[in-house]
């Protein structure tokens, strides 16, 4: 298999993150939507193309080692000036449904640590991310 595109690893990750506790909830998977249509990083991703690309992602998870292969990838092909919106990206996943279970801590751990965010921008990106989706209630 090729490597993938930066956009088909950072949709990965996306997903990665999603499905880190085995329940990729409705609203997850409307937020990957949401970056993929409206951040200026996809735009010029074929959008049709989304559906295919998560089950890229499901067909590479479920091989041995795969979320380490597809941390591995994401690492090869997302260079170094995208790696903190990657990472904004995926905690946007996280943040989504407005809890943050165990098991997305750690995925966002291996991500940080495999694109190697610094502690500063990933405390102004969580930051910045816990700001916008707050509620009221």
């Amino acid at each position: 298999m090729s490597l993938p595109s930066v956009h088909e690893a950072l949709i990965y990750l996306m997903i990665v993150t999603s499905a880190s506790d085995r329940d990729m909830a409705d609203i997850e998977l409307g937020s990957i939507g949401e970056v993929v249509r409206t951040w200026p990083i996809f735009e010029d991703f074929d959008k049709s193309r989304l559906l295919d690309v998560a089950q890229d992602c499901q067909v590479l998870l479920s091989a041995n080692d795969g979320l380490e292969h597809v941390l591995e990838l994401a690492h090869q092909v997302i260079p170094t000036r995208l790696r903190d919106t990657a990472y904004a990206a995926v905690f946007e996943v996280a943040a989504a449904d407005l809890e943050m279970r165990l098991e997305e801590a750690r995925i966002l751990q291996r991500v940080r640590e495999h694109l190697d965010i610094d502690a500063l921008s990933v405390a102004a990106i969580e930051m910045a991310t816990k700001a916008r989706v707050r509620t009221l209630t």
